[in-house]
């Protein structure tokens, strides 16, 4: 099995913060240092996410209307599935 890398990070925070992850932390009986890298890790993968579905945005703008643009019979095809669900 591979060794995992651990590197240290500072990271100051105002007393309130730290109360409340202290709490957390007993609350879930872990160290609040596990706490702290589950958040930073959602933080990464909503973040990660999110310019993601921007640049797929940007993308179907951009190809809007171009033959990048999705096939119309394509679409038609898929547009009659779904009416024919519907029924």
């Amino acid at each position: 099995m591979a060794t995992m890398t651990l590197r240290n990070l500072h990271v100051p925070l105002p007393e309130g913060l730290y109360q409340r992850l202290k709490t957390e932390a007993e609350h879930d009986k872990k160290p609040a240092t596990v706490l702290a890298r589950q958040a930073i890790e959602g933080w990464l993968r909503r973040r990660q996410r999110l310019k993601t579905h921007q640049a797929v945005m940007n993308y179907a703008s951009q190809c809007a209307g171009t033959e990048a643009d999705l096939d119309t019979a394509l679409e038609s095809a898929g547009l009659g599935h779904l009416t024919d669900e519907d029924l």
